[in-house]
């Protein structure tokens, strides 16, 4: 059962802040042992990260919404191992652990005798994970960073925002820290196929992961359009820089996603739309000759969307097979019956804050076998007195 897939896989989790709590907490749903070694009296930045929290009702006890995010199904002790009998526990938890996570500056676990050539030396199988903002060596390796540094640095703020020319266009940021989400995702893999080459090797090994990269990498389809051009992608607002029509469009009462991703969906489109004579048209018969043209496409359609409405688009879309989305807020996403059918919520049962709200896992949401049930996110230091 996917769930239960790392049973037995024993991880500790040096990780702060969403990258690497991100990768563990992936790991901790899909099964493993996940202890996570958190600062004595503030333990991990993000539990100070509020309003708001899940709070005890007659008592001091809280978990920031933010924190529960990232940290569901994991143990919690408070070490000092900047202390030497704090490091000589992580010594002693190592030697029977199958993976660490940590996300230090580069070099700063050796201070300790922490870092990864030590503990091999204790156990050679272990698989450790290394998150930075720019990785373990080069010019800038001893530099932090944060998500919102490199959605900069990486260049996704570059092409993000209202189209260049057009009011408020400018340098703009995703609404989540998608390169830490990412950069969890990333390690999540990493681990996964380390510990399946070890099945083979007997051996665990060392992973170098830098946000920096990740954030290079998630340009995708832009970093690809450049390298194969050397034109530098531009602002382009809700237009996709590859296909069109593909983006936002007012109707008379709100917003909806048109998502055309080849010609025949564009002429279904246009036979909905009362548009029938577009395809026939050179500017308009194909995706590259859209592209060209998009402008006037463009303005057709602007003029064209504010004289229905949206359930009238939207249901005619649905019986031809055009593609579009609404743009929900976080009310209308959770109440969304699809959304409730795919069990994307969970409520997991804390014993001093009572019910928490998760998002379930989308790799087990849908098991064809039932879940087994996740623990909650820990209070601070919460399993101290329980065996490792």
């Amino acid at each position: 059962m996917l769930d239960r897939a790392l049973e037995g896989i024993k991880v500790l989790d040096l990780s702060r802040i969403l990258a690497g709590p991100w990768c563990t907490q992936n790991l901790a749903d899909l099964g493993a042992d996940v202890l996570k070694i958190e600062n004595p009296g503030r333990g991990d930045d993000t539990r100070q990260w509020g309003p708001p929290y899940f709070e005890e009702t007659d008592g001091d006890e809280k978990i920031s919404s933010y924190f529960s995010c990232c940290n569901r199904g994991k143990q919690s002790r408070a070490v000092d191992f900047s202390q030497p009998d704090g490091a000589d526990l992580i010594r002693e938890l190592v030697r029977d652990a199958d993976v660490l996570v940590e996300n230090f500056k580069a070099g700063s676990l050796a201070r300790y005798g922490l870092d990864y050539d030590s503990l091999r030396a204790i156990n050679p199988r272990l698989v450790y994970l290394s998150i930075t903002g720019f990785g373990q060596t080069g010019p800038m390796a001893d530099k932090p960073g944060y998500d919102y540094v490199f959605q900069g640095m990486g260049g996704l703020m570059s092409y993000t925002g209202p189209a260049d020319g057009e009011p408020g266009a400018g340098p703009l940021r995703t609404g989540v820290a998608v390169v830490d989400v990412s950069t969890g995702m990333y390690a999540t893999s990493a681990v996964l196929a380390a510990l399946f080459q070890r099945q083979r090797t007997g051996a665990g090994q060392y992973i170098d992961l830098a946000l920096l990269d990740v954030a290079v990498a998630l340009n995708a389809n832009q970093g690809a359009n450049y390298l194969a051009t050397g034109k530098v992608p531009e602002r382009s607002g809700n237009a996709h820089p590859n296909c069109a029509p593909y983006e936002v469009f007012r109707c008379a009462d709100g917003y909806l996603i048109l998502a055309i991703g080849n010609d025949g969906q564009f002429r279904r489109f246009c036979e909905v739309a009362g548009l029938a004579e577009l395809p026939l048209q050179e500017r308009f018969a194909t995706n590259p000759a859209r592209m060209a043209n998009l402008p006037e496409l463009r303005a057709i359609l602007v003029d064209l969307f504010p004289t229905r409405s949206r359930s009238s688009w939207t249901d005619a879309f649905d019986k031809a097979g055009v593609p579009w989305g609404p743009i929900n807020n976080m009310q209308e996403v959770f109440e969304h019956p699809q959304v409730r059918h795919r069990k994307l919520v969970q409520v997991l049962k804390h014993p001093v804050l009572g019910d928490i709200s998760t998002v379930r896992n989308p790799m087990l949401a849908n098991s064809s076998r039932p879940l087994a049930e996740a623990m909650p996110p820990p209070l601070l230091d919460e399993h101290s007195r329980q065996p490792a």
